[in-house]
């Protein structure tokens, strides 16, 4: 993405020569951190996007992003560019609300979370569905990952993660804690019994996920449960309350899915594992409205189900 080493110095910069419709890629690039994923949110290829960023800069005079070990970020003279891209975008949207006769503006675009499997299908399609309802024309995407977050991931514009979240590009916020705990169906507990102790868990059939394909250390097995040893295993956790609730042993699931499956807990004192969900947003994209609306509603949807997140023991 660098600007010709002939290109002209800031004094020679003609304004004629900068079509507003290609600082639309800069920003895409900056709130994505990749080419490709800049492509996809704008409907085109990536070569299209590496082309359009280019002429900027040549407009410019100076590199606009420069690559980093997380991906592609903008400069100092980036930054500058996007802040008035940014300014662009909303006065075109302002515009053509004005011209629809729209009485509140509506944003558009395209978001693209990413989210535990779990979480995801639960509670942020529910935050995007009350978001399209008063945006419509927002399309949103949901990507289910659950997979730790660090600055080398990339194709999001806001991710929610199991456990920490790290990078120097990303801005992070705990979001909630949610409840794990150990569930079986009433079929298995009466064929099988019902465990009295921990201990007693080792002659029983157990449910998780695969430790060589988990992409994320907070969920290891080992550290929630030691010498524990799953005898069914998935990657995806609806598969793993699927065969609770036929039986097929006891599982370490989240509560709010448990609880809606109608299983039982068991052993709910000794095995009462809480772990945190954050919320991370490239630093670029924190300001964009559609990021603000999106970011507001999940937090909306954590708010209302915060006790089936976070369940009472006495009520499970």
């Amino acid at each position: 993405m660098a600007a010709n080493a002939s290109a002209p110095s800031r004094a020679s910069i003609d304004l004629r020569d900068l079509r507003a419709d290609d600082l639309r890629y800069v920003l895409a690039v900056s709130r994505s951190g990749t080419l490709v994923a800049a492509a996809d949110a704008l409907g085109v290829n990536h070569t299209t996007v590496a082309r359009r960023v280019h002429a900027v800069e040549q407009v410019i005079g100076q590199r606009l992003l420069e690559r980093g070990v997380e991906g592609w970020v903008l400069t100092d003279a980036g930054r500058t560019v996007a802040s008035g891209a940014q300014a662009i975008e909303r006065a075109l949207e302002r515009l053509a609300h004005a011209v629809a006769g729209d009485s509140e503006p509506s944003l558009r675009g395209t978001v693209r979370i990413s989210a535990p499997d779990g979480f995801g299908a639960v509670f942020v399609t529910s935050a995007l569905t009350s978001v399209r309802e008063h945006h419509p024309h927002l399309q949103t995407e949901l990507v289910t990952a659950t997979r730790d977050l660090t600055g080398h991931t990339s194709g999001f514009d806001l991710a929610l993660v199991v456990g920490n979240a790290s990078g120097s590009h990303l801005v992070t916020e705990h979001l909630t804690d949610y409840a794990l705990g150990l569930y079986a169906s009433s079929d298995y507990l009466k064929r099988r019994g019902t465990p009295g102790a921990l201990s007693e868990l080792r002659r029983h059939e157990m449910i998780f996920y695969i430790d060589s394909m988990l992409q994320s250390t907070s969920l290891d097995i080992r550290r929630l449960l030691p010498d524990l040893s799953p005898s069914f295993r998935s990657t995806n956790v609806f598969a793993q309350v699927e065969a609770t609730r036929l039986g097929a042993g006891i599982g370490v699931l989240p509560a709010f899915l448990a609880h809606r499956a109608g299983l039982v807990r068991v052993l709910p004192h000794e095995a009462d594992m809480r772990l945190p969900i954050m919320l991370a947003t490239r630093k670029d994209s924190t300001s964009h409205r559609a990021m603000l609306a999106v970011r507001s509603a999940i937090r909306d949807q954590v708010a209302l189900h915060r006790e089936e997140l976070l369940p009472p023991l006495d009520a499970q």
